[in-house]
């Protein structure tokens, strides 16, 4: 992930007595810096998806080809934070609320220094935002970051297509070149066989608050969170609660251990395939060490389908996943349902009733074994189509959640699961 210079997101700022924290790039800081834009895109346009579909519209955003995955998600606010979400790399996002850019963009409201879709969808980009925090478009904002936009696309028929048929990959451009968009478009592959894990996660570690304290003055835990393609909002929840180091996703347990000496571990979410043999298979296996060494564990959206990975379930890929702010899901042992924000395309299988809301295609792991040799047991289940949204790890003091307790886009109803963790870090150490 290209963090460049010091910006305006500084996710151990809150904390007190600490005197020194790093900071890091918005995704908007280069519209208050006056930045160069990329070329202005224009004139007809023409999107085409791999299953036949063709749809006509006006292009936006920067001057280039847009092609990837083509997803939709729901939210009806949060578009900047859906852009900047490193989980939606590789993808085409279409957005199914009809009005995107009315509020504008605004400063420290990123999830990430880049925008990650390679492509966005829209049914009516505003030209005139109306907010006095606002800083620029949403064209602007694309141009800024090189990303091709389509307008006035009949967004619905794409929604609904993809939720009969699946996710597909999908191509646009100008409308005078479609003989050369089908082309592109029958060459297209997959983004998930690239480790996109990679392409959205830091190099080297950085401490965000060390010497942070509590209200008490105690020192926090030390936890250490792999980046898989964190947002952060995440980090500013962890550094509420814990002195949090910013790992790179293959680093291994015992550099975390011996090296960082740290208390507890957290896996992000992320973009791809979780059984993709790259950095997401190297922070799958310090997850199991963790685990087998009885150390406090907490894994989101991609972070929870390396633990079922590691657990010995299967991942499979969803029809057309979970993308918006208003999934409903269901806790198990309280029969609480809770509404999240979730972004995911892939989904751990139930370990009795397999694959559910599966792809047309059957994209599934192959059979893996549990690497830590625990017992886990679904703890969460989306109440619309009953898939696995959390695990527990039966008498380790470890779980994971499919759904996004962070929210940014969304409801709050889950951001008690970071005190959870916390609560359970403080047993682990024997902090009353």
């Amino acid at each position: 992930m290209p963090l460049g210079a010091a910006g305006s997101f500084c996710p151990g700022s809150p904390n007190q007595n600490i005197s020194n924290y790093p900071s890091f790039m918005d995704a908007a800081d280069g519209l208050l810096n006056e930045a160069e834009l990329y070329p202005q895109a224009s004139g007809l346009g023409l999107l085409l998806t791999a299953d036949g579909g063709r749809y006509e519209g006006d292009l936006f955003g920067a001057d280039k080809i847009g092609e990837g995955e083509l997803v939709f998600t729901t939210g009806m606010m949060g578009y900047q934070e859906s852009l900047t979400d490193p989980s939606f790399a590789g993808q085409v996002l279409t957005f199914t609320y009809p009005l995107i850019g009315n509020y504008g963009v605004h400063l420290n409201r990123s999830e990430s220094s880049s925008v990650w879709p390679r492509g966005v969808v829209v049914r009516h980009a505003m030209k005139q935002p109306d907010h006095r925090d606002s800083v620029a478009t949403v064209n602007d904002f694309l141009r800024l970051h090189n990303i091709p936009g389509i307008e006035n696309i009949d967004t619905r028929a794409i929604t609904k297509n993809v939720r009969e048929l699946g996710t597909v990959l999908c191509v646009f451009g100008p409308l005078d070149k479609e003989d050369m968009l089908k082309a592109r478009l029958s060459e297209l592959t997959s983004p998930e066989l690239d480790d996109l894990v990679d392409l959205v996660s830091i190099d080297q570690a950085i401490m965000l608050n060390e010497g942070s304290s509590d209200d008490f003055g105690r020192r926090k835990p030390r936890l250490a969170a792999l980046d898989c393609g964190i947002k952060y909002n995440i980090l500013r929840s962890l550094c509420q609660y814990f002195e949090v180091i910013w790992c790179p996703p293959d680093t291994n347990f015992s550099t975390l251990i011996n090296d960082y000496q740290i208390d507890a571990l957290f896996c992000s979410n992320g973009p791809g395939d979780p059984a993709h043999p790259g950095k997401a298979s190297m922070a799958k296996e310090t997850l199991a060490k963790a685990v087998e060494s009885g150390y406090p564990v907490m894994g989101i959206c991609l972070g929870h389908q390396l633990m079922g990975l590691a657990s010995g379930l299967k991942t499979y890929k969803m029809r057309y996943g979970h993308r918006g702010a208003n999934q409903p899901v269901v806790d198990l042992e309280s029969g609480k349902v809770l509404i999240t924000s979730q972004n995911h395309g892939f989904a751990v299988a139930d370990p009795e009733s397999g694959m559910l809301a599966a792809h047309p295609s059957g994209a599934t792991s192959s059979e893996v074994e549990n690497l830590h040799g625990q017992e886990v047991k679904v703890r969460y289940i989306n109440a619309n189509d009953k898939t696995v949204e959390g695990l527990d790890v039966i008498d380790k003091p470890c779980f994971t959640v499919q759904f996004h307790p962070e929210a940014c886009p969304g409801p709050h109803d889950a951001e008690g699961l970071f005190a959870r963790f916390k609560e359970i870090v403080d047993n682990h150490l024997g902090v009353i």
